[in-house]
């Protein structure tokens, strides 16, 4: 049945009022555009709608049933407008998001701030690997990723919004404990506990640890950062971690961070979205929520 939404929001009114004087006034139409509405309308139903008796018009009964399903559409038309109308306001609405596995560890603190701020908005949260949240993003699976490293190979917009210091862990009965300023040269001896090939972090610390001439010796590779804590902590090997994922050990005395010549390595976290992406209302909040809050609130 081809009917438009046009020609039941005529109908509607019409059956509402019982009246095409009415109904018309309502639309701000003519009576006669009213009549050819209701008209094709019946023709496209192949039933009459309504039935003349002297000056007074009645729903027929395929009128009345037809009506009731007008009646719904337009309560549920009506509900949609407020719905979109409140999402400008950004009173509702849904965020898609995916963080790399060491960002868990401040994420919910930025999430749980955004959502006060904004109760009305339902939260999504994937936690991801290097090479899924690329994944994602390619596929446009996701609003947004928040990374340590954003892709350089994909047409992306990453913005910084928090630093990401790297620095080396260890045991708090590791020989190299209390010096200070220590070479990094003197870390060629030692062996560590490195995350799985394609991090961000294993990557970042390859690369700082290579320009000063040191190959790092990996003892073990781990795709949990809580198993290379705790792999750290049973005298297995040195780490690189963010400083972000490792406040609660620190405060324990479980783990400590070796005083190391030009580190932490320097490096940024950042919202990573597709650049053909045409963000939400919701989607863009969150971004500029993000920018201006973040730092803030995790300093």
């Amino acid at each position: 049945m081809n009917v438009t939404f046009r020609q039941l929001k005529v109908f509607e009114a019409v059956a509402r009022h019982l009246s095409y004087t009415r109904a018309a006034s309502e639309l701000y139409l003519t009576q006669p555009a009213v009549s050819m509405q209701i008209k094709q309308l019946e023709e496209v139903v192949g039933l009459p709608l309504f039935e003349q008796i002297g000056k007074r018009i009645f729903l027929t009964d395929a009128g009345s049933e037809l009506h009731r399903y007008a009646r719904n559409i337009s309560q549920q038309l009506d509900e949609a407008r407020e719905v979109l109308e409140e999402m400008k306001g950004i009173q509702r609405g849904r965020l898609n998001i995916s963080v790399a596995t060491t960002a868990i560890y401040f994420a919910p603190t930025l999430l749980g701030a955004f959502h006060k701020r904004y109760p009305g908005i339902g939260v999504s949260m994937d936690v991801a690997n290097r090479e899924t949240l690329l994944q994602q993003l390619e596929n446009n699976e996701i609003d947004m990723a928040i990374m340590g490293q954003p892709p350089e190979e994909l047409n992306m917009v990453a913005d910084a919004f928090l630093y990401n210091p790297l620095v080396v862990i260890a045991p708090p009965d590791h020989p190299l404990a209390r010096q200070k300023n220590i070479d990094p040269v003197r870390l060629a001896d030692e062996v560590f506990v490195l995350r799985e090939p394609g991090s961000g972090t294993r990557s970042a610390a390859e690369k700082f640890f290579s320009r000063r001439g040191v190959q790092l010796r990996t003892a073990m590779v781990m795709s949990s950062l809580e198993a290379i804590k705790q792999a750290v902590q049973a005298s297995l090997g040195l780490a690189i971690v963010s400083t972000h994922t490792i406040k609660q050990e620190l405060e324990l005395g479980r783990l400590v961070v070796l005083d190391i010549k030009t580190l932490p390595i320097q490096r940024q976290w950042y919202l990573v979205h597709r650049e053909d992406k045409r963000l939400s209302v919701v989607a863009q909040s969150f971004k500029d929520f993000m920018l201006a809050e973040a730092s803030k609130l995790l300093s």
